[in-house]
């Protein structure tokens, strides 16, 4: 990294697929004011634009769930080029947005040397059966963030959350995992997930704050989906260095100042 002593912490924000383009003008400014303080490393989904691609990712059979209960998309080598080619018309768009606001940005494949990841899973649920299948998708083993040479303010960065396995495949990853695993090797203070929803909710009720004790027992018995794969994010994040995790859907600023969103501390 080409941080200084004394020079402002990193933020790393992931910003859900599904919410890039429902994001006001006024988001954006206020994303690019925090990018003139503190460098920036934005970390992008892709899921809703992989969808309006082709109706094949609509398919329930697009998506795999393991022995131990986890959910992956089946990825292929063909779905790997699908996610660069929806990726980088996604990538067009924010770097548009934030230059137009003063900011210097550049995309990042995670493939290319930023992230690497460990043997995935062969065993998959398949019409009720157990069966081998090859699936391009693996756990995150390590960041190095060599390829984000110039964490300054002024500058951004924007991963595509894809990584490389011990045997060179380029592999598919989770982004909000992704992000946790960048904000750690970053040194980053704190990890915004942006998503389509104001707070967690327990028992219907918004949460503020909570422990990543608390959260963990939530998300191995209540959480559902997409929150549950951003509280095991979270979690991750917090294990890897990050002070807090804060998910929510305002401005990133106000979800900072923990005036709106959920913030997720270690105690």
């Amino acid at each position: 990294m080409s941080t200084t002593v004394g020079s402002p912490t990193p933020t790393v924000v992931k910003l859900g697929g599904s919410t890039v383009d429902a994001l006001a003008d006024s988001w954006w400014d206020d994303l690019a004011r925090l990018g003139q303080e503190r460098p920036l490393v934005l970390v992008h989904g892709w899921s809703k634009p992989l969808k309006k691609l082709s109706p094949r990712y609509h398919d329930p059979s697009a998506i795999l769930r393991d022995r131990y209960g986890n959910q992956s998309r089946w990825t292929t080598p063909e779905v790997i080029e699908d996610i660069k080619t929806v990726s980088a018309t996604l990538t067009e768009g924010v770097l548009d947005r934030l230059e137009q606001r003063g900011i210097v940005a550049e995309r990042v494949l995670g493939s290319d040397g930023l992230v690497t990841a460990g043997e995935g899973e062969r065993w998959w649920w398949k019409e009720k059966q157990l069966v081998e299948l090859e699936n391009l998708v693996g756990p995150i083993t390590g960041v190095d963030p060599a390829p984000l040479k110039n964490l300054a303010p002024g500058h951004a960065y924007l991963v595509t959350p894809l990584a490389r396995n011990a045997a060179g495949q380029e592999v598919n990853t989770d982004g909000d995992r992704a992000a946790a695993a960048v904000a750690g090797g970053i040194g980053a203070d704190q990890l915004i997930l942006v998503t389509d929803v104001a707070h967690l909710l327990i028992d219907d009720e918004p949460v503020r704050t909570i422990s990543a004790e608390a959260a963990a027992r939530f998300r191995d018995k209540g959480a559902t989906g997409g929150m549950r794969k951003k509280l095991r994010a979270a979690g991750e994040a917090l294990d890897r260095g990050v002070e807090r995790v804060i998910i929510g859907s305002a401005p990133v600023t106000e979800l900072i100042a923990a005036r709106t969103g959920t913030v997720i501390t270690r105690s």
